[in-house]
């Protein structure tokens, strides 16, 4: 591909994403597009100001969904466990069917702080944790001693409640 400039890069990359079933990283972005990969990053950053729909996961960039296209059901559930146990809390999920889009966990300073995940099966739980140890990176639930949100997704609600059931025998839920 001849080097793209600009706004027509940017406009490549948003139809690119757009045909993907998976994430796919700023360095293969950038072999893609003859650039550099903090050209795309930089790129991304301009999509996501003018409100196009893109996550940075720890396996690349997404598009997420169209809301009115999305068929899913989504819950947000409130966990609370130690990062030894957060392997085992996502594969629990993504064997029940369930999608765990995200986590967010409230910041005394900070806020709300929320950072996509989107782990779907074992393969995406093993990626991501693998970069978790690969960067030596914190989970997020470390800034709160164990608690945290996770917004889940489903095909049906049956799966969706299948899998917050699996979480509850194990104790990571936390109930009202």
């Amino acid at each position: 591909m001849k080097k793209l400039k600009g706004a027509e890069r940017r406009n490549w990359i948003f139809s690119y994403l757009r045909e993907q079933n998976q994430p796919v990283t700023g360095s293969d972005l950038a072999k893609l597009a003859n650039v550099s990969r903090q050209v795309i990053v930089n790129d991304i950053t301009l999509l996501k100001a003018t409100n196009i729909p893109i996550v940075s996961t720890s396996q690349g960039y997404m598009l997420l969904p169209n809301k009115e296209d999305d068929a899913y059901v989504h819950k947000r559930v409130a966990c609370n466990h130690q990062s030894k146990d957060s392997e085992d809390e996502l594969q629990t999920l993504v064997d029940a069917g369930v999608t765990v889009e995200n986590v967010t966990v409230e910041h005394p300073v900070y806020g709300e702080i929320t950072s996509s995940i989107m782990v779907s099966n074992r393969h995406d739980v093993e990626m991501f944790l693998k970069k978790v140890r690969e960067t030596e990176a914190s989970f997020l639930l470390e800034l709160t001693s164990g608690i945290h949100l996770h917004l889940l997704s489903a095909s049906t609600e049956e799966i969706l409640n299948r899998g917050i059931e699996a979480l509850r025998k194990k104790g990571y839920l936390i109930e009202e």
